[in-house]
């Protein structure tokens, strides 16, 4: 199982790079980042100093949308970070969220998503492909290689991730919820002919390591209002007791009152207020760190082939550094 570090890109900068190489050292492979450009600070320009600062470390948004940048845009974008770097980049992509409602527009459709994810992924790696018509290549580009993983919820995206991207990203940790969505991606891709296990599986999710259950809760506690934005469209779309999605996801919305996105993704959002404390129990990893590791070998033989740690709380530096010498050695130790 590989591990990832996630950030928000807050200011300063150098703290974000800082977190990276420390994670790089504690043996975590990924790096990745929300990118909302509202909200936080430019997330590739940042890449670049990770990149610059790190050795092995891949670096990519949690996630990009196929509307902030356009596609040629984004495509361009990663193909220079590759050409400088060494192909060290990894396109985490949904239909966006905060990014998209912070600015007034709503979330992509499915089919703009499929759309942007061939057209970033075919000029990143050198292709000609079509956009909106027009033949476009990247004449520059020589052996560029760019994975693009989908994040995703609700059947048809998830049908979507299995049927074309490389990689699934689940934003949640909870088991019951990770078997029921990677079994979707899998039988998805094998419907289309594709190797279901050639799709790399990434749960993200906030962990937090020490033995003050309570406080960790509180610390985590956002991260089910993160999660509930996208079961509200959900909700919307399929209803709560369609049968299409697992009322597991979709109940503890119920309570829900809206959403205030100047607090998004941090510790104390007061529009979390719904979410239980089962709910942070099942999405989340708290507890020592013996609790981690037995979570985190239920997810492995669900399918897992990365986690990647949330680090929106008052301890990075310890959750960081407890899992370089306690969690990933153990779970590369055992496998």
């Amino acid at each position: 199982m590989d591990f990832g570090l996630v950030l928000q890109t807050d200011p300063p900068a150098t703290a974000v790079v800082e977190l990276m190489r420390r994670a790089e050292r504690r043996g975590f492979r990924y790096g990745w980042t929300f990118d909302s450009a509202v909200l936080w600070q430019e997330p590739f320009v940042i890449h670049s100093r990770i990149l610059e600062h790190t050795e092995r470390l891949i670096v990519g948004p949690m996630v990009t949308n196929p509307s902030t940048r356009t596609p040629e845009v984004t495509a361009s974008t990663f193909a220079t970070l590759n050409d400088m770097y060494g192909n060290r980049t990894v396109c985490g992509i949904g239909r966006g969220d905060s990014a998209m409602r912070v600015a007034g527009r709503s979330p992509n459709t499915l089919a703009a998503l499929s759309e942007s994810m061939r057209i970033i992924r075919d000029l990143a790696e050198g292709r000609e492909t079509d956009v909106g018509g027009t033949p476009l290549r990247l004449p520059w580009v020589r052996d560029g290689r760019l994975p693009v993983w989908m994040a995703a919820y609700g059947p048809k995206a998830l049908a979507l991730a299995g049927r074309e991207a490389d990689g699934f990203i689940l934003q949640l940790a909870d088991p019951f919820l990770t078997e029921w969505m990677v079994k979707a991606v899998r039988g998805a891709a094998e419907e289309a002919g594709r190797d279901p296990s050639s799709v790399t599986v990434c749960v993200a999710a906030p962990a937090y390591v020490g033995d003050d259950l309570a406080h960790a809760r509180e610390q985590c506690r956002w991260f089910g209002g993160m999660v509930g934005n996208h079961v509200a469209d959900l909700v919307t779309r399929y209803g709560a007791h369609s049968g299409l999605v697992p009322e597991a996801l979709t109940a503890y919305i119920e309570r829900r009152q809206g959403y205030d996105y100047s607090h998004h993704g941090r510790a104390g959002n007061p529009s979390t207020d719904f979410v239980p404390d089962e709910i942070v129990d099942r999405f989340c990893l708290l507890g020592p760190a013996e609790a981690h590791v037995a979570r985190l070998e239920e997810l492995r033989a669900l399918g897992v082939d990365q986690f990647a740690v949330y680090a929106m709380h008052d301890a990075k530096e310890t959750t960081i550094d407890a899992y370089g010498e306690r969690v990933i050695p153990t779970l590369t130790a055992a496998a």
